[in-house]
């Protein structure tokens, strides 16, 4: 008897633990991610379920699914898609305790979504194809439209990587839409073909098949420089920016946790945490820069209109396809 009701409670334990089991599906573009969300679950109890998606490909797949979102969480991409997806009424509103020690110009003062983090956009260079092809190493923008430079820069689909529409939309902001543009078609001659995803220029760089990227300047790339014979850049005349978001979906199955993993992000904890594991420039103010990114000339980071990124992105991505949509890899 004392066995049954042994192996009943035992059973009734089992099935408890199973029904108040937490979970959390988040579709992601960060480096490192698997830490990051590991430490979350340590400090909070919250398994995670992940999908590594860019966030142009979250916003085309959530579209396509008629707004019936397959995660919960949309963490990190550029903040284009994050706007894009807010005025589609695709994002669940929450704002979160810790959001008074963001900066207002990296989140959503509606409360639909926070940077969690700042993604710069460099040049990286293969250091042994610039010597063996006697290439000189690129300081600006400019730089990467010389003729010498002919298929050997590698940059990515901007419909699909926010880095590289960040790119785009950064240049047009900076330099003005006609020479922008002008800038653009240059560029375009040295570029064989668009990548998919924003991370396989620099990685295809590191591999010396391609002399030079345009790439985010992440501590997850920054590092191949003690690993691979490559150098990374920050330009000299001005420099692209975009913050890396994170939102909600609306409808999200798991909002109770996907509330707490928001809050937990954007904690100083969380913060300095998902720092060290892909070092960038953090959206809190108390947050340290880190080392790997404290050569930053900030001076040189153009002044953006971070609502434009999303407003603009249809017709900025139209006029891309219609001049260089035939570069898909």
């Amino acid at each position: 008897m004392k066995k049954l009701l042994l192996t009943i409670l035992l059973t009734f334990s089992a099935l408890s633990t199973s029904i108040l089991a937490k979970n959390l599906k988040v579709v992601a573009a960060y480096g490192n991610k698997e830490k990051i969300f590991q430490e979350f679950t340590k400090e909070t109890g919250i398994k995670v379920e992940f999908l590594d998606l860019s966030s142009g490909e979250v916003l085309s797949r959530i579209q396509a699914e008629g707004g019936k979102p397959s995660a919960d969480i949309w963490f990190g991409g550029g903040i284009d898609s994050f706007i894009a997806a807010k005025d589609r009424n695709l994002l669940e509103k929450y704002e979160s305790k810790e959001a008074k020690y963001v900066n207002p110009e990296y989140r959503d003062l509606d409360g639909y979504w926070s940077g969690v983090s700042l993604v710069l956009v460099g040049f990286m260079a293969n250091n042994e194809l610039l010597k063996e092809k006697k290439l000189p190493t690129p300081k600006v923008w400019k730089d990467l439209t010389n003729p010498l430079y002919k298929d050997e820069v590698m940059m990515a689909n901007p419909a699909i990587s926010g880095t590289n529409y960040a790119m785009v939309n950064g240049i047009i902001q900076g330099m003005g839409e006609k020479d922008a543009w002008s800038y653009f078609k240059g560029l375009n001659k040295n570029v064989p073909f668009l990548a998919k995803r924003g991370g396989e220029p620099p990685k295809k760089v590191a591999a010396g098949e391609f002399a030079l990227a345009i790439i985010p300047m992440s501590g997850e790339f920054i590092s191949m420089e003690g690993k691979y014979p490559v150098t990374t850049i920050y330009p000299e005349d001005m420099i692209p920016w975009v913050p890396a978001g994170m939102a909600i979906f609306k409808n999200a199955e798991n909002l109770n946790e996907a509330k707490i993993f928001v809050d937990w992000a954007l904690s100083k904890k969380g913060q300095e945490f998902i720092r060290d594991q892909d070092p960038r420039m953090m959206v809190r103010n108390d947050v340290e820069i880190p080392k790997s990114v404290k050569n930053i000339d900030k001076s040189k980071l153009i002044k953006i209109d971070v609502e434009a990124l999303g407003k603009n992105r249809e017709e900025i991505l139209k006029k891309w396809n219609d001049q260089f949509g035939n570069k898909a890899q």
